[in-house]
């Protein structure tokens, strides 16, 4: 037999009741729902005295159920755990899912970041995780939206969106006082900073300086490095002249951190280029508005020749 909804007891004390059901300890069930021992201990009695049966058994350190004590939980249990499922599906769905994008360090560091502030502004109510990382990683796996990687075009998969291409030349600080490298012996007096990657040789001065027909040119120095963002800090840092790779370098180059040196060549490199890639074909929202502000932003690049 059922009794009206206006009968049933309080949900609050059927809450008190399943969570000491549930730790059998009327202490732990009161740090779970953040109050005292003697409010619980008010609520058990309260339901008692509502239903007209005696639900706990109390000793001097433990406590039992009766038998209807234990028929009732056994339900209120499985009631409470199904209020507990839907409501906690309502919660995460309202709750703000970050929009995450990986990109190598290099990316991520010299062009992504300094124009997320952009982002920001214009989107404050969508969060924004970035995830730099050099390894090629599978997106849906990863729970990784959206991709920057640079590759060759046969090399893109399917779906990819260009982005830009990319021109490599010389790059200095505007400290070091030079503005040009229209011979070989410019670089006696300059030390060269190395992107530390021979599986990108167009970024290796010795390929540069092969094409330039410089071959036995002797600098002050090497200085090497393993991850290109620091190469360009390091010019930045006046330390040494860089291959710049200038579609990355454009907020450097207009604000005159870094200069581009006068050269016989600047050379876009053959189909390499930067894509953006997406885990779903039909994004939700917030990951749509991202993608159309990195492809707004990549428009937006040094106009090179």
């Amino acid at each position: 037999m059922s009794v009206p909804l206006l009968r049933l007891p309080p949900m609050d004390l059927l809450r008190g009741f399943v969570a000491v059901g549930r730790r059998m300890s009327i202490t732990q069930a009161a740090d779970d729902l953040c109050l005292s021992q003697s409010a619980i201990s008010k609520q058990i009695r309260a339901l008692e005295e509502a239903l007209g049966v005696q639900l706990l058994k109390r000793g001097h350190r433990s406590i039992a159920f009766t038998p209807e004590g234990e028929r009732l939980f056994r339900s209120a249990d499985g009631a409470v755990q199904q209020l507990q499922d839907v409501v906690g599906t309502f919660l995460v769905s309202k709750a703000r899912k970050p929009v995450t994008i990986t990109a190598s360090i290099g990316v991520a560091g010299l062009w992504l970041l300094p124009r997320l502030g952009d982002f920001q502004l214009q989107h404050p109510e969508i969060d924004v995780r970035v995830a730099a990382n050099n390894a090629m990683l599978d997106l849906r796996s990863e729970g990784i939206d959206l991709a920057i990687r640079y590759c060759a075009s046969t090399q893109a998969p399917a779906g990819s969106v260009r982005l830009f291409g990319e021109t490599v030349a010389p790059v200095a600080s505007p400290s070091l006082g030079i503005d040009s490298l229209l011979l070989e012996r410019s670089l006696a007096n300059q030390f060269l900073l190395e992107f530390d990657d021979l599986k990108r040789p167009w970024l290796q001065w010795k390929t540069w300086l092969a094409t330039m027909g410089w071959n036995d040119a002797k600098p002050k120095g090497i200085l090497r490095f393993n991850q290109y963002d620091q190469v360009i800090h390091a010019a930045m840092a006046g330390q040494g002249i860089a291959l710049g790779r200038l579609e990355l370098l454009t907020p450097m180059l207009s604000d005159h951190r870094l200069v581009v040196l006068g050269t016989a060549d600047a050379a876009p490199v053959d189909d390499h280029a930067y894509w953006l890639m997406q885990a779903d074909a039909s994004p939700r929202r917030e990951v749509s508005h991202v993608i159309d502000w990195i492809r707004s932003a990549s428009r937006s690049v040094l106009a090179l020749p």
